[in-house]
């Protein structure tokens, strides 16, 4: 069978097929080839006009296949030239594309049919271990082991920000140099063709030439906006807070190397990007700025991410991968999620505790900002009623996160009087006060480096301050999970072994669960649960080290970045639990979304060392900020002077 046009479906900004229309032979589409993407550098990928395909062979039918022959030959390439033909107008194309693990345990996509046009802006959304990152890894060509098509647009610049990318020059400086180099040439010419007018030896044959070329080149400049480039680049440096332009990557941590990256992106005039979870170790700011980049941005952009506001303001089109399949959805996040509920509800799985919270979120996400705040406020009113709160009676099987209550707490819960505290010569924090009540949910934001994990350390008492009280109320029993995620897991224990103790079944104060369900909460399902931690990623984890302490019936809650990594049904899952939590809790955080949804108080670092504490979410928060100090650019974070005593 024959790929034609009559057989897709317009969707997701993108074009997609259904397993329905799978061809009857394999051959078409499992072509022998090579690989076709050159790697430019760690972020940068020039596509050409070969198809890319797996390099394993396949046995029986297929150009892989034996026997054949010339007109056999010849018969595929006519295949190969229709194809080719109908698929120029999409900026990628995938075709019966599906990925098996190499020992064959689960097929992590199965025969997805999509193709992408130009401009679209993609969210994609699935569970962790769906298969999104594999997804980006076919596309820009780093995964080469899989079955079917997957190919880009003949001549397409690609760029992709992988999960830890490595950078392959001595400095920031000169890693921002290479990706707007190509933008300093077309500059360069025109600035050498201009001095060449002032030739008073030139022909007019030449002038003539030289005004033509100059034209060509202005026209470039002016559609590139190439006169403003040094300004460009300096504000994706200041808005994505990158380090000085002269520390060494060698040195960089983690977070500062993926900012560099994606300022690399950003830069170098991709036609699409390819972003695995972006938004990782950027404060709140910089993703706002980065939205807004994005929205702007004429190519097509794929992006894994947890940011619900980037899925809602952003992304035209939303492609879930569930259980292998993809499954496009024509709009943004809000629409998404109204569609997943109807969905349920045909299902009929509108009264499991997944379905209410998918409801209880759209009709969050419905409402008007101020009744937004409103609804995290009246949380504060709420305490002895959540504290008197059962467990929800279908919680055995849930799937869904549930935080059992603690004891109940005085009137004194956290304390903190004109506190001072530096590290390393830098003076972080700088007269702080701030009072936490019986119910609140405080989220804490501000630049990378600014002192927001040092600040948790000493309110667990991990850390002293230079000046000032904390005083920690009588009746708080307090947990924590800070950013070293291995800190206090041990990497021999399996998965169920570090979160229940090897226990069969978890008292929660208020109710029983079975072990292995309390493990599928948090997304470990079945054989997942035996992995070793040892193996596990960063956001698995995070996933392991907040199931182990959320159990513990503590009244008071310390998480730093608990977002990080997590999908979208998991944080759902743990802001209707955290919503529920007869307590208290701090929680570091660049995730807008999930601060407006939860926080009743907002503690923010807002430079020179000094912080605000604010009562309401966080779109109150930014609303009474550029109030209070205008609606200033971004810059890098500014401490102030630290003066001896």
């Amino acid at each position: 069978m024959m790929f034609h046009k009559s057989t897709v479906i317009a969707a997701l900004g993108l074009l997609a097929v259904s397993s329905a229309f799978t061809p009857s032979s394999p051959s078409f589409f499992h072509k022998a080839s090579t690989n076709s993407i050159s790697i430019a550098n760690s972020n940068s990928i020039q596509t050409s006009s070969t198809l890319l395909a797996k390099k394993k062979k396949q046995g029986g039918g297929g150009s892989y296949g034996k026997g054949g022959g010339q007109g056999q030959q010849e018969k595929q390439s006519v295949k190969d030239a229709r194809f080719d033909a109908e698929t120029r107008q999409f900026m990628f194309t995938m075709a019966g594309l599906s990925k098996t693990l190499p020992d064959k345990s689960k097929t992590i996509l199965k025969n997805i049919y999509l193709s992408f046009y130009p401009g679209a802006k993609i969210g994609v959304v699935g569970l962790n271990g769906s298969g999104k990152s594999t997804l980006l890894k076919i596309m820009a060509g780093v995964e080469t082991e899989f079955d079917g098509t997957a190919r880009p647009l003949p001549g397409a610049s690609i760029g992709y920000l992988a999960q830890e990318p490595e950078l392959e020059f001595e400095t920031v400086k000169e890693c921002i140099d290479d990706a707007v180099q190509s933008s300093k040439a077309v500059l360069d010419a025109y600035n050498d063709m201009s001095m060449k007018l002032a030739d008073p030896d030139i022909t007019d044959e030449e002038m003539t030439k030289t005004l033509e070329d100059l034209e060509k080149l202005n026209d470039q400049i002016e559609a590139g906006d190439l006169w403003e480039l040094d300004r460009v680049v300096e504000r994706a440096m200041d808005s994505l807070r990158l380090p000085p332009g002269d520390a060494k990557t060698a040195v960089l941590s983690g977070g500062e190397k993926r900012r560099v990256s994606l300022c690399r992106l950003l830069l170098s005039s991709h036609d699409m990007l390819l972003l695995d979870e972006p938004t990782n170790h950027l404060d709140a700011e910089s993703i706002s700025w980065l939205e807004q980049f994005l929205a702007q941005f004429k190519g097509t952009v794929v992006c894994i991410t947890h940011d619900r506001y980037f899925l809602e303001n952003v992304a035209g089109w939303i492609l879930e991968l569930d259980r292998g399949e993809g499954i496009p959805h024509e709009g943004n996040y809000s629409g998404w999620l109204e569609a997943k509920s109807k969905r349920l509800e045909g299902e009929k799985k509108t009264e499991t505790a997944a379905a209410k919270a998918v409801s209880a979120e759209l009709e969050w996400i419905r409402s008007n900002p101020k009744a937004q705040g409103n609804k995290s406020k009246a949380r504060l009113k709420r305490y002895d009623e959540l504290l008197l709160a059962t467990a929800p009676t279908e919680l055995r099987s849930a799937g869904q996160i549930y935080i059992p209550p603690g004891p109940r707490l005085g009137d004194v819960v956290v304390d903190v009087t004109d506190l001072k505290k530096s590290f390393d010569e830098r003076l972080l924090i700088e007269g702080l006060n701030f009072s936490l009540p019986q119910a609140g949910i405080v989220g804490v934001v501000g630049p990378n480096g600014a002192g927001k994990s040092t600040l948790m350390k000493m309110l667990m008492g991990k850390d002293e301050p230079d000046s000032g009280i904390i005083k920690i109320g009588e009746t708080v029993k307090m947990i924590g999970v800070g950013q070293d995620r291995m800190e206090e897991l041990n990497p021999e224990n399996t998965v169920f072994e570090e979160i229940t103790g090897n226990m069969d079944e978890l008292d929660l104060g208020t109710t029983v669960v079975n072990s292995r369900t309390y493990c599928s909460w948090y997304g470990f399902k079945s054989g997942q649960q035996q992995a070793k931690v040892a193996n596990l990623s960063g956001g698995e984890r995070n996933r392991v080290q907040l199931a182990k302490i959320l159990k513990s019936g503590a009244n008071m809650i310390i998480l730093d970045e608990p977002t990080n990594d997590l999908d979208v049904e998991t944080l759902r899952s743990l802001e209707e639990a955290l919503l529920n939590f007869a307590g208290c809790a701090i929680v570091v955080s660049h995730d807008r979304y999930f601060l407006d949804r939860t926080a009743t108080h907002i503690l923010a670092c807002e430079g020179d060392s000094k912080w605000h504490y604010f009562e309401g979410n966080y779109y109150e928060y930014e609303e009474n900020r550029k109030k209070r100090l205008g609606a200033a650019s971004i810059k890098r974070i500014k401490y102030a002077p630290l003066l001896n005593a």
